[in-house]
Parts: structure tokens; sequence; C-alpha cells
């Protein structure tokens, strides 16, 4: 049997929490934005997430399943309105804002401006 030995640093790495891939700033598609902003739960982390620098998955559940929470950050990422980095077992999200005005500029604020 051939056991490899490997340095904690290695090991760390090959148990690492997933990483999330994210969409370079000029990827961003305004038709995805509007999806991911079509839905309320969606639209509320994002206003949510416009008042603090970043929250952790399960200060967004508001109490809902973690599959459909999954779900929601999934398509907010693949919009780019989504930031989620791993640190541990605990994901912290923060909103693109940047990287969206520069984008689209006027948008967030128009969207944040707005009352649900």
């Amino acid at each position: 049997m051939n056991i490899e030995l490997r340095s904690i640093a290695e090991t760390a790495i090959i148990c690492r929490m997933r990483t999330y891939n994210h969409p370079d700033p000029e990827d961003f598609a305004l038709e995805r934005v509007f999806h991911a902003l079509s839905d309320p739960v969606r639209l509320g982390i994002v206003l949510h997430l416009a008042r603090v620098k970043e929250a952790t998955c399960g200060e967004l559940d508001g109490g809902r399943p973690k599959s459909s929470v999954s779900h929601h950050f999934r398509i907010l990422r693949e919009a780019g309105l989504v930031q989620t980095r791993v640190e541990g077992t605990v994901h912290q999200n923060a909103l693109r804002r940047a990287e969206l005005d520069a984008r689209f500029p006027g948008l967030m604020a128009a969207v944040i401006k707005q009352k649900v």
C-alpha cells in the first residue's frame, strides 16, 4: 500500500470548502441581473446586502430551506450581483456594488431606492 504524506497546508487545500465562480464585470448581462432581481426573495437579499458590508447565508435565509437559499444565491452569483467567499464553514456574501455601478451606471441606485 502506497501512502502519500502531505503537509497540513496541502491537506487544507485539498479539504477546502467549495469555492464559487463569479463572472467578470464585463460578462455581466442585464437580462441575468433583471432575472435575478425579479424574485422577491433575491431582491430582499440584495436590498439587505446594500445596507451591510457582508452577511452570512444564515443571516439572509429568512427561515427558508438550505436548498432554496442555495438556489437563490447561485442565481445572484451567476448574475454578478453577489460575491460569496468561504471562511471555514461560513459563507460570507457581499453585494458587488462597485462593479455593478461601473457596468450599469445608476441601476443599483434605482433598485436600492425603491421600496418593496
